[in-house]
């Protein structure tokens, strides 16, 4: 699962490319690693138009999961968008998306241990988008700072293409990176915006080092 990822482009280049009208995000600073629970920028539908906010990385867990747990640190990754717990967000109103320039998925090595391995579009780490899902939720996601109501996010995932398929087979974020596709995942209908729920095509991702800030 992709628990880690970057994005160090900027707001102009979110907004240009997502045709965002309003940004609430003011001064937006490049995030080489975000982890989940913490906050990262969102496109989402408001009333007027795509709006740039910031919102917290971790949809709200099925219940049936936190039995015995006070704190609920979410779901980061949705791959069944259509079951009962996740159908109730998406429509329109709930889809998002979730600028990134790279991503990285967890190599499990001889001694037992992991490491993060870094893809991205290109070596020049491009902005592309997750497919994602956001909702705002009252509960508990730090147990120091008691009950909270937060904007929250999670994005779409699918089958593996080649080279994550290396690292990690099971399954690889949804990234769209058509003008087309952002479109899509934010206006049309259910059907046929989760045409979209498929890998990347063999090929098009690369292998970078680690995250790098835009000059």
């Amino acid at each position: 699962m992709c628990n880690l990822y970057s994005m160090t482009s900027n707001s102009q280049a979110i907004r240009e490319i997502a045709k965002v009208l309003e940004d609430r995000t003011g001064n937006l600073q490049p995030q080489p690693e975000i982890y989940p629970n913490t906050m990262a920028p969102i496109v989402r539908n408001g009333e007027g138009g795509r709006e740039l906010v910031m919102a917290r990385w971790g949809m709200p867990t099925p219940p049936g999961y936190l039995k015995g747990h006070k704190v609920d640190r979410g779901v980061t990754n949705i791959r069944n968008p259509g079951s009962a717990w996740w159908k109730r967000w998406e429509g329109v109103e709930h889809r998002c998306l979730v600028p990134l320039t790279a991503f990285s998925e967890p190599e499990r090595l001889p001694d037992g241990k992991s490491r993060p391995v870094w893809f991205a579009l290109s070596e020049g780490e491009p902005l592309a988008f997750f497919a994602g899902i956001w909702c705002r939720r009252t509960s508990v996601r730090k147990l120091a700072d008691g009950e909270t109501t937060d904007d929250l996010f999670g994005f779409l995932t699918t089958d593996a293409n080649s080279e994550v398929g290396t690292i990690h087979p099971k399954a690889m974020p949804v990234i769209l990176t058509q003008h087309e596709e952002l479109d899509v995942w934010m206006n049309a209908t259910v059907s046929e915006a989760l045409r979209l729920q498929t890998p990347l095509s063999d090929g098009v991702l690369a292998h970078v080092d680690s995250p790098r800030p835009v000059e």
